[in-house]
């Protein structure tokens, strides 16, 4: 199995390997072999998932104003 990486990807595992002492190969696989081991079943998120609806969604609305908190939101509909 082959896995491709942008250059910029392959620059950050190498760092990260260097840090942790390893290669990145290994570090990448030790990454893999612990998913598959936490979640036997993962699979890939198919487009009516909930998460798909999620990220549909996000991308309709627009951003909240920068810096409004929550009390923000309450008075809003009282002016």
């Amino acid at each position: 199995m082959e896995v491709h990486f942008t250059p910029e990807q392959e620059a950050r595992l190498a760092q990260i390997a260097t840090s942790a002492g390893t290669d990145p190969e290994g570090l990448v696989k030790d990454a893999v072999l612990r998913l598959l081991e936490k979640d036997p079943g993962c699979a890939p998120v198919s487009h009516g998932s909930v998460v798909a609806e999620m990220r549909a969604l996000r991308a309709r609305l627009k951003p909240d104003p920068a810096g409004w908190t929550t009390r923000d939101y309450v008075n809003y509909g009282r002016r």
